[in-house]
Parts: C-alpha cells; sequence; structure tokens
C-alpha cells in the first residue's frame, strides 16, 4: 500500500478533527499528519475516493471529505458541507488545546466558509 492510500485509510477512520498541534505540547496527531499529506497531493483524479470518503467514512473523516473536496472543488465542497448539515453523528474535535464533542452538523454549521473549523 503506497502512502496515500495509507493516509486516505487514517483518515477514512478518523476519531478526531484536528488540523494543527494539539494539547499544551502542541502535538501533532497521525490523523493531522495524514490530512496534511493528503492536500499535499490532492488533485482531480483523487476525488472518486474523496467522495468514497465522504460516504463510508467515520464521522471526523467525513469532515475530513468535506474539507478536503472544497479545496479540490469549491461548489463539490458546498455540496459535501450542506450534505452534512442533516448528520447527527457526534465528533470529537481538537483546536489547540480544547477538545470538543460535537456533531457533524454543529460542526457543518459553524465553520468558516471555505475553511476548517
Amino acid at each position: 500500500m503506497d502512502e496515500l492510500e495509507r493516509c486516505l485509510r487514517e483518515l477514512e477512520r478518523a476519531d478526531v478533527v484536528a488540523f494543527g498541534g494539539v494539547g499544551f505540547a502542541g502535538q501533532v496527531l497521525d490523523v493531522t499528519r495524514a490530512f496534511d499529506l493528503v492536500t499535499e497531493r490532492l488533485s482531480p483524479s483523487l476525488r472518486p475516493r474523496l467522495d468514497r470518503l465522504l460516504d463510508r467514512g467515520s464521522p471526523a473523516g467525513r469532515v475530513y471529505a468535506a474539507v478536503l473536496l472544497g479545496r479540490l472543488d469549491p461548489q463539490a465542497g458546498q455540496d459535501a458541507w450542506q450534505r452534512l448539515a442533516g448528520d447527527r453523528s457526534p465528533v470529537e474535535t481538537f483546536v489547540g488545546c480544547l477538545r470538543n464533542r460535537t456533531t457533524v452538523a454543529e460542526y457543518a454549521a459553524a465553520r468558516p466558509e471555505g475553511e476548517p473549523a
């Protein structure tokens, strides 16, 4: 399995959404590293894989999919966020040292336009 596929699988089973360092030490989680690598290699050829991530991923994985789809194609990202607006699945998030539990729908509603929340 290549590194990109390994990272996509990491996102698919993600149990937390974190886009930077977490905790007082600013530790970068494996899932954040995976997201960063996929972002670096983002291309139209990944679209089917991102669509699958949106369909089959964990709640955190679906959030990552929506962010990535939006970076690849803004309209696809908007469509993904609209779809997630009704998703009441719980999702854990990290912003700095603060861990939070919300729902995918609440996360989708609170995110700044075009940026991860």
